[in-house]
């Protein structure tokens, strides 16, 4: 029963002090105490009825409150009959922490107010358990029929009042009845389903989110493309859907669960149909993976493009470009998960857009595996060349520019993006998260960019660019890391190469003298020669940047090189403390 239903009865004597905004809460059961701390007998959902002898004076009322508050009660009546009105502190407690407040007439007894929430609750449940079996076979035959998950979390809202999302193992939002959730809450929802499900746990696993409680229930594949038998939960924690319900399952009866696990059998079926239509796409990659890596004539490689072309970007009439991505997936321990088909579902859900719904959202993206590595031939649609804009990142850079490039596939002409093409970095900061909960201590995911390419003859250079682009991120730190071709053609791409005990040697030949006098003396003398760098040697540039008279600035500069017994004019002097300092 709902708070609201308790003011429509005149016979309980209620009258609201606070609280209006909240009188939709659910109430689940009726208590009554004089205790200064009833936390222990509270599970939350109560109404709970006090005639205010715990309260000696003003300063008593706020941890009374906030204790109720904790235990997620519903809301709170106090009796007249000891105090007469209800104290103004009382009411200012309750207002603060926004918990519903109410005064009971004196000539009302907490007894009657407890046998009418008792038998209103009970008959609700009653009631509900009677109907739940009828609403299972309601979804079980009705189904989809065609129409997707958004029928079955229809039904969910109407019958049982259950707010409901589907969303991906990164957080995506792939069905919902209603209004959508926040990108961010999504994203949080699907890393707590990921960690509990890599803990053993079985669900429904509970989540609470900005002051949200969630039960999350596992989606797991069992139609005609899941796997016979899974041997280890890795095989397919990273591809998992989840249902995200938004209401605590823990006390519901079982009849109720029975009736969410069936809702995700149905939904379940939605998704082997999206993995049967997935399978065309895997098998075009393949063939021209195959073509590519076997070094087969540019016209074999570029008739199978053409072929796949309408496929993945149907309706486009212009020959697209095209881009490689590789990504691998890396287990510790025994190695006996098979990485290369996990790899394959996570690159797939990767590069889908994360604003982009429903379950045909992946089908302009075409990934194959081969080994451990996942490798994705990703279309973009054809773009006149701009002339190139140097360091701003737009025409002259177009996959990996700071300024330009959309974020996904196809985003150019979607999302109105500068210009086509996928950044490295972009395609995993909205998914690190989650996946990093799914990965947990043993689990890495790196992933590498190739630049775009616009004939067959560039695709095996771009797959060669991609996968050392991949190793340059997998000599990075971290669970979830990502590297672009921009970054092959600098020094970066060799710094994670050099073996850790070398990189320890040479900075600390070059730096600690800097430091241990910085130290010593606070003489910034590394952030001295950051800037000094950074503005290329020049002394006028370098001491307005750091707000130094020029003088001081060539002091500076003098006892670095004391330090060091190195030279500053020199070139080969100014990249090794460059490099030292980019290795530190």
């Amino acid at each position: 029963m709902r708070l609201r239903a308790l003011l429509e009865t005149d016979a309980l004597g209620l009258r609201l002090l606070g609280g209006e905004d909240e009188l939709d809460r659910t109430v689940r059961g009726v208590m009554t105490t004089d205790l200064r701390d009833p936390s222990r007998y509270l599970s939350g959902g109560e109404l709970v009825l006090t005639g205010l002898a715990w309260r000696r004076d003003a300063a008593d009322s706020e941890p009374f409150v906030r204790i109720l508050v904790a235990a997620g009660v519903a809301g709170l009546a106090a009796g007249e009959a000891e105090l007469g009105a209800i104290p103004e502190d009382l009411a200012q407690a309750c207002s603060r922490h926004r918990l519903p407040l109410f005064a009971v007439h004196e000539s009302v007894a907490f007894a009657k107010i407890t046998e009418h929430v008792v038998r209103q609750v009970s008959g609700e449940r009653a009631g509900d358990l009677a109907a739940v079996v009828d609403r299972h076979r309601r979804l079980m035959t009705s189904g989809p029929a065609g129409g997707g998950p958004e029928v079955v979390l229809d039904l969910l809202g109407s019958d049982l009042d259950l707010r409901a999302w589907v969303l991906s193992p990164t957080g995506r939002r792939i069905a919902g009845a209603g209004a959508p959730l926040p990108a961010e809450v999504a994203a949080a929802l699907a890393g707590e389903h990921l960690a509990a499900t890599r803990t053993g746990r079985r669900g429904p696993h509970r989540a609470q989110v900005a002051g949200v409680t969630y039960s999350l229930f596992p989606i797991r594949n069992t139609g005609r493309g899941a796997a016979p038998a899974v041997r280890d939960v890795r095989e397919t924690v990273l591809s998992d859907w989840l249902l995200a319900v938004e209401a605590d399952a823990g006390d519901w009866p079982a009849a109720r669960l029975d009736l969410l696990q069936g809702v995700t059998q149905l939904i379940a079926v939605e998704r082997d149909r999206r993995d049967a239509a997935r399978t065309v796409r895997r098998r075009l990659a393949q063939e021209v993976l195959e073509l590519v890596q076997t070094g087969a004539a540019p016209a074999e490689v570029a008739a199978r493009l053409r072929v796949a072309a309408p496929v993945l970007l149907p309706g486009l009439g212009t020959a697209p470009h095209w881009q490689i991505v590789v990504a691998r997936v890396e287990w510790g321990g025994d190695g006996a998960v098979e990485a290369g088909p996990v790899a394959q579902s996570l690159l797939e859900e990767v590069l889908v857009d994360p604003a982009a719904t429903g379950v045909d959202s992946v089908d302009r993206i075409a990934v194959a595996h081969c080994g451990d590595e996942a490798i994705a031939l990703v279309p973009l649609p054809a773009v006149a060349p701009a002339p190139a804009t140097g360091e701003d990142g737009g025409a002259g850079a177009p996959a990996d520019g700071e300024g330009g490039g959309a974020e996904r596939p196809d985003a150019g002409a979607a999302a109105g993006g500068a210009g086509p093409g996928l950044h490295a970095d972009r395609l995993l900061a909205a998914v690190r998260a989650p996946l990093s909960a799914g990965l947990d201590d043993d689990g890495r995911l790196t992933l590498g960019v190739s630049a775009p390419v616009h004939s067959a003859e560039g695709l095996r250079g771009a797959l060669e660019e991609a996968r050392h682009a991949r190793r340059v991120a997998a000599a990075r730190p971290g669970r979830v890391c990502a590297a672009g071709h921009h970054e092959l053609a600098s020094h970066v791409l060799l710094l994670p190469f050099v073996p850790d005990d070398v990189r320890r040697a040479f900075t600390a030949r070059l730096l600690d003298p800097l430091r241990d006098y910085d130290r010593r003396h606070r003489a910034e003398l590394i952030p001295t020669l950051e800037t000094f760098l950074d503005c290329d040697g020049s002394w006028t540039r370098c001491a307005a940047r750091l707000h130094l008279h020029v003088n001081t600035l060539r002091y500076r500069v003098g006892r670095i090189e004391q330090l060091t017994g190195r030279d500053l004019s020199r070139l080969e002097d100014k990249l090794d403390f460059f490099l030292a300092l980019r290795m530190s």
